[in-house]
């Protein structure tokens, strides 16, 4: 597509980037063959046509093509970073000067400009919200509440956001319907367990450069994410331990090889430490004095709360950063602390997040999502509900064909078998 001749309203570092942007936007796309099939039928057939579409996700090359999926299938989108420091800015300015869309978006703004660009997308009285970490449908919630009336419905891609989004159901104050994109297992079996077990892997390395043979790495959480990271470390050499609350995931984590035990005594061993959790000071002030001189903290959770940070400033005599995105927290006792990324993100903050050939399906999930919101708009109750199971078979089968992959079709004596009772020893 050529440049746009007058650029929509915009925020971003730089433009002059926009090429840089474009190249690397369609070196992702040879990665994600089931998204360019669905923007293909949605050029064709314009579902969205008039649509507002307001997203606040990670703005990446990978979220650069669904952008252009939407736009495509006729919709008006504006596109906000759901985190500070995940912004991919040559991505952001290559939508802007080549495509048209208007992006509000900064790797490094502060919070004050984080919530401003949020704002900036409410400001165009989306219809549809995109959120990844439920912080658009918060402010909807609070301090935007005369846009309520405008939306039909949203998606949610993170764990996180749809605990959040799920309270507020509990509560009885969600106003519109969210399907949990997260919950599509194409999305958490793939994208959380593949792609952020790689790029958490691929985030440590480019900020730390150590070697992982031999580390003591600490993951807390085996959910999708965590047992991704965890089974990357131990394929990289590192001894992996895991921290859990859960005693059925604690279980599988032993019998999958790794040793399972409480943050207290994980602290006082671990190298590097990695939460997964969506949870609040996982590593917090009663561990910060157990942990060996030289831990490294990280965490791969929505936000940064999984670390106690403000804990530990409090107890941090020197701060430096060593290397970009690495802070070195010297304490009273010498020992010193690194903590990754400002303990956001770490495979968003130092590395390109997930690999597009995983973020292929979770992206398809979304562009679905949307077009499921619309064709039943009105029908909808406001609670969270899941990916239509059809859909979700569908992205799966559309995948295994991209990789030149085909499965079996059941016999007609087959279905009737297994839908039967009466068939037996």
């Amino acid at each position: 597509m050529t440049t746009t001749t007058k650029l929509p309203a915009h925020d971003v570092a730089d433009l002059s980037l926009a090429d840089a942007g474009k190249r690397r936007t369609e070196w992702a796309a040879r990665e994600m063959p089931v998204l360019a099939a669905i923007r293909a039928r949605l050029a064709k057939e314009k579902p969205f046509t008039g649509l507002r579409i307001g997203a606040c996700l990670h703005v990446t090359t990978e979220t650069a093509n669904l952008a252009l999926a939407l736009r495509d299938g006729g919709a008006l989108v504006a596109l906000c970073a759901s985190n500070p420091l995940s912004t991919q800015d040559d991505a952001a300015a290559s939508l802007v000067v080549h495509e048209g869309i208007a992006v509000f978006a900064r790797k490094g703004e502060d919070r004050e400009t984080y919530f401003r660009h949020i704002n900036a997308i409410l400001d165009t009285k989306p219809e549809i919200t995109m959120d990844d970490g439920a912080d658009v449908v918060t402010l909807l919630h609070t301090e935007r509440k005369d846009l309520l009336p405008h939306v039909k419905g949203g998606t949610e891609e993170t764990t996180t956001g749809v605990i959040r989004l799920r309270a507020m159901a509990s509560d009885g104050v969600l106003s519109y319907p969210i399907v949990a994109v997260n919950e599509a297992q194409t999305k958490h079996m793939f994208d959380n367990q593949y792609g952020t077990g790689q790029s958490v892997i691929d985030g440590i390395l480019r900020a730390t450069n150590i070697l992982l043979a031999g580390k003591v790495a600490v993951v807390a959480g085996y959910g999708w994410c965590g047992r991704g990271v965890a089974s990357r470390f131990r394929g990289m050499g590192s001894q992996v331990v895991i921290v859990e609350i859960d005693p059925l995931r604690a279980l599988e984590a032993a019998m999958d090889g790794f040793r399972v035990m409480p943050m207290a005594e994980a602290a006082k061993i671990g190298d590097l430490f990695v939460t997964t959790t969506g949870n609040l000071n996982v590593v917090g002030r009663h561990h910060f004095p157990l942990l060996k001189d030289g831990a490294i903290l990280s965490n791969a959770g929505h936000f940064n709360d999984e670390l106690e940070l403000g804990a530990l400033e409090t107890i941090t005599v020197a701060k430096r950063e060593v290397r970009r995105f690495v802070d070195e927290h010297t304490l009273a006792d010498g020992r010193k602390v690194y903590v990754l990324g400002e303990g956001r993100l770490v495979n968003h903050v130092a590395a390109e997040a997930n690999p597009a050939a995983v973020m292929d399906m979770s992206f398809a999930n979304q562009a679905l999502a949307v077009e499921h919101l619309v064709k039943n708009a009105g029908s909808l109750k406001p609670q969270v509900y899941p990916v239509p199971r059809e859909l979700d078979a569908l992205i799966a089968k559309q995948k295994l064909a991209a990789m030149g992959m085909h499965i079996d079709t059941p016999t007609e004596e087959q279905k009737a078998y297994a839908n039967s009772w009466k068939a037996g020893t």
